[in-house]
């Protein structure tokens, strides 16, 4: 059997760097396919994290780093094409001059259905890769606890970013290292607290289930979730331990050279940090960006090294090793340990 179902890690998750021109109808190449999640930051500049999917269409930007609802604005991302996507001319994304960077993932299989469980059952659409362990789900709330939103990974999620569309709420985030009854919020410092969101009942490999409230099932409003399976050899969510010390600082292991790593330190009232191959090309791994704020790419010190089958942590501190502290991560890879690819696995 082979090593990985994801023969090309880059046929499912990656990013690309570009440089903006505040011009129309701008087209954006060299993405690899045609993505169904864009997430967007300038690198250059203090400016809001942009999201967009191809569920609720081309124009509709939410703010990773912000509550704001949902806002259809026709000068950012509009639509995608084979291999990347089309932008106008919002300085979010298409600034003149600036640095950008978009992360890419791919699902591509659609479809809609009616949600289950408790209360009235309403309507969802998805598009999902089951190879990948990826889909986007649009749903509706019914306001009652135990209602079940289909996923359609055929494998249970280990981490689902969830966000109310038309409210300024808080996204919110179920990560399994944390438990069924434990929340995080992507666009707050917070950690982890005890929450009804999910039920307290751990996702299946056909739904997860949610509670009540406006954050995440509030009756007739609409949803959006990203939901994440863990693939071998190509995504890996986890969670380790801050030693305190660079001398014994840790090593995760994830089975794959990564590509693109978040962390957020669970237990202490930390910044989210985010770090991919494409700003760093050689280790250490230092090129921050915070996904709950809206700050301009900056260098840290040593902070980590994306090694052949994992990372290893080399800097302390509350966001990334502290003494004691627990963290969570997500990691998608840019080649697995063992596998058909075309892209050698080696350290850098």
């Amino acid at each position: 059997m082979a090593y990985t179902t994801v023969n090309k890690s880059t046929d499912y998750f990656n990013t690309l760097l570009y440089t903006g021109n505040k011009t129309a109808n701008t087209t954006i190449s060299g993405v690899g396919f045609e993505s169904d999640f864009t997430w967007i930051k300038s690198r250059t500049t203090t400016e809001n994290q942009h999201a967009f999917d191809a569920v609720r269409g081309g124009g509709n930007r939410l703010y990773p780093n912000l509550s704001n609802q949902q806002s259809n604005i026709s000068t950012t991302l509009t639509s995608w094409t084979s291999d990347g996507f089309v932008t106008g001319t919002d300085d979010g994304t298409n600034a003149n001059g600036q640095n950008f960077v978009a992360w890419n993932w791919k699902a591509g299989t659609t479809g809609s259905g009616t949600s289950s469980g408790s209360g009235t059952g309403k309507a969802y659409s998805y598009s999902v890769s089951t190879t990948s362990g990826f889909s986007v789900v649009k749903y509706t709330g019914n306001g009652t606890a135990g209602h079940t939103i289909p996923h359609h990974l055929g494998a249970v999620p280990k981490m689902i970013i969830a966000k109310n569309l038309g409210r300024g709420e808080h996204w919110r985030v179920y990560h399994a290292s944390l438990g069924n009854a434990h929340k995080l919020s992507l666009n707050n410092t917070t950690a982890s607290a005890s929450a009804s969101e999910w039920n307290s009942t751990t996702p299946t490999s056909s739904v997860f289930s949610i509670g009540t409230g406006e954050q995440i099932n509030y009756n007739d409003d609409n949803y959006i979730a990203y939901c994440f399976a863990e693939v071998k050899g190509f995504s890996k969510f986890g969670s380790y331990t801050g030693t305190g010390s660079t001398l014994n600082s840790p090593f995760i292991y994830t089975g794959f050279k990564p590509a693109f790593v978040i962390i957020k330190g669970s237990s202490n009232t930390e910044n989210w940090h985010m770090y991919d191959n494409k700003r760093d090309t050689f280790n250490p791994t230092d090129q921050a960006l915070q996904p709950n704020t809206n700050s301009a790419e900056f260098t840290e010190t040593n902070v980590l090294d994306f090694l052949s089958n994992g990372f290893k942590l080399r800097v302390t501190g509350g966001g990334h090793n502290g003494s004691g502290v627990s963290y969570i991560y997500m990691a998608f890879a840019e080649a697995p340990l063992v596998g058909s690819n075309n892209v050698p696995c080696t350290a850098r």
